[in-house]
């Protein structure tokens, strides 16, 4: 080609966009079908593996290998720390491991294997399409998708090759060698497209064309470590203290590694040089094609693992140093409860999204367990502000019911298998059972206290005893129920079911407790009777929605593992936080 003939830009633009829209879609499938196929197991392996900064490190980088997702890996972590499963410098190990795990995109898209591309995609099509078998299914979109991202990647590298006796073309790429140039490019590259896998696969297309040199391939890296940063913070906005903590983590040490290695750049080329193949037959720009993709790919893999070895001692000092640059914020009095679990990221990893609805419930049961716990001593003596701040209790249930009920709804929408449907449901139903009882201490129980003080009625010490016996015992069973629930034990549940007989034997005995004390000398002993009897009636339905929620969690027949244990039993032997 003629370097002073005009070039038609249109094919070129065309062949990059459909190319890059194919490689971003393929990664979108691949990502999405690793973690359906992948999701409890990973969150599982980082409960148990994150005992020390190593150990952490490396359950980060393998989660994230094989998920795809370091921004999922972080979410993980914010859910671990919230439930107080793991601290802030085990996090920083667990981030940083992430960071290795997404080189494993490079390493894939670095082999010349783009022939088979639409092997795999006839493949994995074939297995979506023919199999019914889901878990069959999700191996098909995987492979689709993994050859989507070649395909992609082979039409990218077909629109370039144009270029490579374009004149104006070759001097931009050559300035990339300028590791400043090059790492504004990739760092603003990365910002827009929200992928750091996708700029370093763009970045290796552009090699096999031999476009740029493995100084300038590795400067457009560093910028995508940078520019990755930006989606990141971006994900931290709105969310508890923990996720922006992790966010900071995660800038400080992508950034910290950019600027600490960026005088290095030349001695990373040529350690990285010194292994990878080389293709000593070749030369010129023929030769920078066929080397430079997989040393690019090298040292990615290099500069993260370096880094995160470099930086593994630290992890308190950086867990400290976020701490004070986001600090707690003071508590609120006025600031109404937000859903601290619900993380829109987990949508399509439905495990690991009806886990964190579990956690959410166990927090909106707290909640309901200490308005039962109130609710009688003061519908009998609480004065007017104790019945109103009784009442306003039940705002914050309304709000992670609310809560809890549209990310189920979003969650509906996704691809659920048959298990993942069913206990979709029994959440869903738990989290109405949960606000029926606020609902009715905030109507029934708050309104018949408010009756008491208009009429100006006392209970009896006698009368009192009787009804604390059986308050108690419900409160107990409530408790038990929200346990249960959190655990899915089917022996707490059953206890629950259980304790149907001895409640309702407390019940009658307060009700002939009251028949007998209708013939007592008494002011308004009818009016009194029907206010205490109305109390019973009340905690014997407070009891039945508890037990509803406990006959689901007892009959449900759960794929967690043996006596109906969830994959990480750390989570379940979490103690109910005090109100």
């Amino acid at each position: 080609m003629d370097p002073t003939r005009a070039l038609d830009a249109w094919p070129i633009m065309i062949g990059l966009a459909g190319g890059l829209a194919l490689f971003l879609f393929g990664m979108e499938q691949m990502t999405a079908a690793l973690k359906q196929v992948a999701g409890s197991g990973m969150k599982t392996l980082l409960a148990r593996l994150t005992t020390n900064r190593f150990s952490a490190a490396f359950a980060g980088a393998f989660v994230t290998a094989v998920i795809q997702s370091s921004s999922v890996t972080t979410v993980l972590v914010v859910g671990f720390i919230s439930a107080g499963l793991m601290t802030m410098g085990q996090s920083v190990g667990v981030i940083m491991g992430a960071n290795v795990g997404t080189t494993i995109t490079a390493q894939i898209v670095a082999f010349k294997v783009t022939q088979y591309a639409l092997i795999l995609v006839a493949v994995g099509f074939a297995a979506l399409f023919v199999s019914k078998r889901e878990r069959v299914r999700q191996y098909g979109t995987m492979l689709m998708g993994l050859g989507l991202i070649f395909f992609g990647m082979e039409l990218m590298s077909d629109a370039t090759r144009p270029l490579r006796s374009y004149e104006p073309f070759i001097a931009l790429m050559q300035q990339m060698a300028n590791p400043a140039f090059g790492i504004l490019v990739g760092a603003a590259f990365t910002a827009v497209i929200q992928s750091s896998s996708a700029t370093t696969g763009v970045v290796i297309v552009l090699a096999t064309q031999g476009f740029i040199t493995l100084e300038a391939g590795i400067a457009l890296v560093f910028g995508a470590n940078v520019g990755t940063c930006v989606t990141a913070l971006l994900a931290a906005i709105g969310k508890p203290r923990e996720a922006v903590r992790a966010a900071m983590i995660h800038v400080l040490f992508n950034v910290l590694g950019v600027v600490l290695w960026v005088g290095f750049i030349g001695y990373l080329a040529d350690f990285v040089q010194a292994f990878s193949p080389s293709a000593s037959g070749l030369a010129g720009v023929d030769r920078l094609a066929a080397e430079t993709p997989r040393q690019i790919a090298n040292a990615h893999t290099v500069f993260n693992i370096a880094n995160t070895l470099l930086f593994l001692p630290f992890t308190t000092l950086l867990a400290r140093l976020v701490t004070r640059l986001v600090p707690d914020q003071p508590e609120d009095a006025d600031v109404v409860i937000q859903p601290r679990y619900l993380d829109e990221l987990l949508l399509d990893t439905p495990t690991l999204a009806l886990d964190r609805v579990r956690m959410e419930l166990r927090r909106l049961g707290e909640r309901a367990h200490t308005m039962v716990g109130e609710a009688l001593p003061i519908a009998l003596d609480g004065e007017v502000e104790d019945l109103k701040a009784l009442e306003r209790r039940d705002d914050e249930v309304d709000v992670l019911h609310g809560a809890i009920v549209t990310y189920l709804g979003r969650l509906a929408q996704k691809n659920l298998d048959r298990t993942q449907a069913e206990q979709h449901f029994d959440y869903l139903e738990a989290a109405n059972n949960i606000e029926n009882i606020a609902d009715l201490i905030e109507t029934n129980v708050v309104g018949a206290g408010l009756e008491r003080l208009g009429a100006g009625m006392q209970v009896s010490a006698a009368t009192r005893e009787k009804l604390a016996a059986l308050h108690t015992r419900v409160a107990e069973a409530v408790q038990l129920t929200f346990q249960a629930l959190d655990a899915q034990d089917a022996g707490m549940a059953g206890q629950v079911i259980g304790a149907k007989g001895e409640i309702q034997q407390l019940a009658d005995a307060a009700e002939a407790h009251l028949a007998r004390r209708l013939t007592a000398e008494a002011p308004d002993r009818l009016s009194l009777y029907r206010f205490e009897s109305e109390l019973i009636e009340y905690l014997k339905r407070v009891y039945y929605f508890a037990k509803r929620i406990a006959k689901d969690t007892a009959e449900r027949d759960l794929h967690f593992g043996p006596n109906g244990q969830p994959p990480v039993p750390e989570l379940d032997g979490v103690v109910l936080e005090s109100a």
